[in-house]
């Protein structure tokens, strides 16, 4: 008896981080929870053996095509969606009015998450429509579902990547100029999307820093009139530009503008 209660103590007195993995090396190391694996034992194994039977190896193979495809999903959103845009013009927005963790990164992702979602709702239904339905509903294979699937998607792109971009990866990889936009390759189309994507939100980000960027001049220009040199203009114009926000409905007009700046909303 003193033993155990010497344990539980000290589990207790070796801090929270500490806490968990001493109670369950604990209770692993116990009589009890050896005599309970011996009573109940319990295998979990994954094999890729040899199988005659080809639907037996079917739901593997989808199991890790899955895997496969959730551990480049981020890349594939960063790549062939809105997100891109979206975030780098909420962080713009972010350091032009001066509030380096406000709102934090949970909220700026969450918006952009959220956004983006609303304007590839269309693009969403399309897929939804002509490649998730008709596939579940066994009306078209498996590989027309995917050609069904990437139509949407590079008619999005398209619409949203410049010329220059895409003729600047066709001289790099010496290729010939492409007869209709499903010609384009989509080595090709998501290198020169992206570009594009960056180039566009650098550019409002530009248009959102001006006004901003005037209130700092003048307050700064006000501040060595004054003979205030050492205080930060800064810490005197964070107010006023919080307040300029806040009364033209900033986060509407930001918004708003992204929104429209699609051509599929535009």
């Amino acid at each position: 008896m003193n033993n155990i209660y010497c344990t539980v103590s000290s589990l207790f007195t070796r801090g929270p981080k500490n806490l968990i993995l001493s109670a369950t090396a604990f209770l692993m190391s116990s009589p009890l929870f050896a005599e309970a694996i011996q009573k109940n034992p319990s295998t979990l194994s994954i094999s890729l053996s040899d199988l005659d039977d080809p639907n037996s190896v079917a739901p593997a193979i989808k199991i890790l095509i899955l895997l496969t495809v959730l551990s480049v999903a981020p890349a594939i959103l960063l790549m062939t969606t809105s997100f891109t845009r979206i975030l780098i013009v909420l962080s713009f927005i972010r350091q032009a009015i001066g509030t380096t963790t406000m709102p934090p990164n949970q909220v700026v992702v969450g918006l952009a998450m959220f956004l983006t979602f609303f304007t590839m709702s269309p693009v969403l239904e399309k897929v939804n429509e002509r490649a998730v339905s008709p596939y579940l509903n066994k009306a078209i294979t498996q590989e027309q579902a995917i050609d069904e699937l990437i139509n949407p998607v590079r008619s999005f792109m398209m619409k949203e990547t410049r010329e220059t971009d895409l003729g600047l990866f066709y001289n790099i990889a010496k290729l010939g100029k492409p007869q209709n936009p499903s010609d384009v390759p989509m080595r090709v189309l998501m290198p020169a999307f992206m570009i594009s994507e960056l180039k566009t939100a650098f550019q409002m980000g530009f248009l959102i820093y001006i006004p901003f960027l005037i209130i700092d001049m003048v307050i700064s220009s006000v501040l060595m009139a004054m003979g205030m040199m050492m205080l930060p203009p800064t810490v005197v114009s964070l107010p006023f530009k919080l307040v300029l926000f806040v009364l033209v409905d900033g986060w509407s007009l930001i918004v708003g503008s992204l929104v429209r700046s699609f051509k599929i909303y535009g």
